[in-house]
């Protein structure tokens, strides 16, 4: 039975990891894209970062971009000391942590005062073609359904934890990429190749059988397919930026405290509430003024 509130099971999670880092050709190009992008924000933060820490299963794909990163693995309890890193950048994991909200909270821990954390995960759009193939075939050849893609949070939920995190100034944005293939099997093998395939604590234990997997395939190109006969696949990227607490950072004004007139520097009269009096002094509509 899997423990409360476990939607992961980290063992066989980690077993698909093993196999998929052992095969020949892995199919880590989403992480390879990724990290140009991961590359990208960093840039844009104009600032150099001595001791950064990178959270990951698949460490590689993100070497050349995070040269000396402390490499840490995307267990329940993150191997972080307080206050050590001044960036933590958590890569392709979330979306399978138990408690997301405790990741970042263990990663702000680990941040110094002014410390960044950008997190980068995928989103509740991603795999949805997948999903609604495979939920239709399962109910037509069973009458039931199992859950058989992770339940990935939407940008809303992800972005809200940042906040109850603790980080300061925070950001959240998504980006989505299409990747097509030549069918739906074969986007299910490369899925075992990135080392995403079922690892829900929930998931349905027995074989399933090829027959609901020929029978997804079939939907989806049904569906979804494209003119050549190609199929599209949504990954959708969320990324999580937000910055340790410090006295240096910018800070909302106090209310009532401005030193200036919004209307002065709009160069237009200020009117109380509600007065639908127009610039020349005549009503823009009938009806009771303020």
């Amino acid at each position: 039975m899997a423990e409360p509130h476990q939607i992961t099971d980290r063992a066989a999670l980690e077993r698909q990891r093993v196999r998929a880092a052992a095969m020949a050709e892995p199919a880590l190009f989403l992480h390879d894209h990724l990290s140009g992008l991961i590359e990208e924000r960093l840039a844009e933060v104009n600032r150099s970062f001595t001791s950064p820490a990178l959270i990951t299963p698949f460490p590689e794909a993100f070497a050349a971009i995070l040269p000396g990163a402390r490499i840490i693995a995307d267990d329940d309890v993150l191997d972080l000391c307080e206050g050590a890193h001044d960036l933590v950048v958590h890569a392709m994991a979330l979306h399978w942590a138990n408690d997301p909200v405790g990741q970042i909270v263990q990663a702000r821990r680990a941040l110094q005062a002014d410390g960044l954390f950008l997190g980068a995960c995928l989103g509740g759009r991603t795999l949805s073609e997948l999903r609604t193939a495979l939920a239709e075939a399962e109910v037509r050849l069973t009458g039931g359904l199992s859950p058989r893609v992770a339940p990935m949070a939407e940008i809303r939920d992800l972005g809200a934890l940042l906040q109850r995190a603790g980080l300061a100034l925070p950001v959240a944005d998504s980006l989505s990429v299409t990747v097509e293939y030549r069918d739906a099997l074969h986007l299910m093998r490369d899925l075992r190749a990135m080392g995403e395939g079922n690892a829900l604590a929930a998931r349905r234990r027995g074989f399933s059988g090829r027959a609901l997997f020929v029978e997804a395939a079939r939907i989806y190109h049904d569906n979804f397919a494209l003119q050549d006969g190609r199929i599209p696949a949504t990954f959708e990227f969320v990324f999580l930026t937000g910055w340790a607490p410090s006295e240096t950072q910018p800070k909302p004004l106090r209310p009532g405290s401005a030193s200036a007139r919004l209307a002065d520097a709009l160069g237009v009269d200020e009117r109380p509430a509600g007065d639908t009096t127009g610039g020349a002094g005549k009503p823009d509509s009938k009806g009771p003024t303020v």
